[in-house]
């Protein structure tokens, strides 16, 4: 058997909590190759959030000038919304999963509905068909029952609900702590390597 190409795919909707993005992000392994989804809705709230002008600069310029010093990052290639042409609207383009992060309600209702009007709910859709991870960082609150049955409609077709919910065992001491404590979550989920935080009583190897 042939191994899965270290990609991911990752879709930014247009819920709040952005840092839950960014810091994810800058915690994928270097040797990953990440394919970017933006909603039009996710590059505005990114940009008031964050700062960051999507189509004016790349992640890694973006996390150079906001930290002021050069780090080690992943490979990022960026999709246009509606792009259905773009390789991750297809089955046959190998990755290890999907992250969407943040995760509208209006997101997760697509996904639970198998509505792939878009670029990130064909590939989610895809995600679903493949058997492939599938992590939906949902950021709302309070939540309503239709969006509870969406969650378990998600739940029942095989993918993660991972809600934006940060522990504070580890004493975080930022915004960036909390954020990152989510970062690492999803990546255990998906069973790729971080050194963010060990699990309880855990150490990191």
């Amino acid at each position: 058997m042939t191994s899965i190409p270290k990609r991911l795919v990752v879709g930014i909707s247009g819920a709040s909590g952005m840092i839950y993005t960014e810091r994810f992000l800058m915690a994928v392994p270097v040797d990953y190759e990440v394919h970017l989804i933006f909603s039009e809705t996710g590059q505005q709230v990114m940009a008031t959030e964050n700062g960051w002008q999507v189509h004016q600069e790349d992640f890694r310029t973006f996390i150079e000038k906001k930290y002021g010093q050069n780090r080690q990052l992943a490979t990022f290639i960026r999709h246009e919304a509606g792009n259905h042409y773009a390789p991750v609207a297809s089955g046959s383009f190998k990755v290890q999963g999907m992250v969407i992060i943040p995760c509208s309600v209006k997101t997760l209702a697509g996904v639970a509905g198998g509505y792939a009007d878009t670029l990130i709910g064909r590939a989610a859709d895809v995600s679903l068909k493949e058997k492939r991870p599938l992590v939906l960082v949902v950021r709302e609150t309070p939540l309503n029952q239709i969006h509870l049955k969406n969650m378990l409609s998600i739940d029942q077709a095989g993918g993660i609900i991972l809600p934006a919910s940060p522990g504070f065992y580890h004493k975080p001491e930022t915004i960036e702590d909390l954020a990152d404590f989510i970062a690492a979550r999803i990546l255990n989920v998906l069973h790729i390597p971080q050194s963010l935080y060990p699990g309880w009583r855990e150490r990191l190897e």
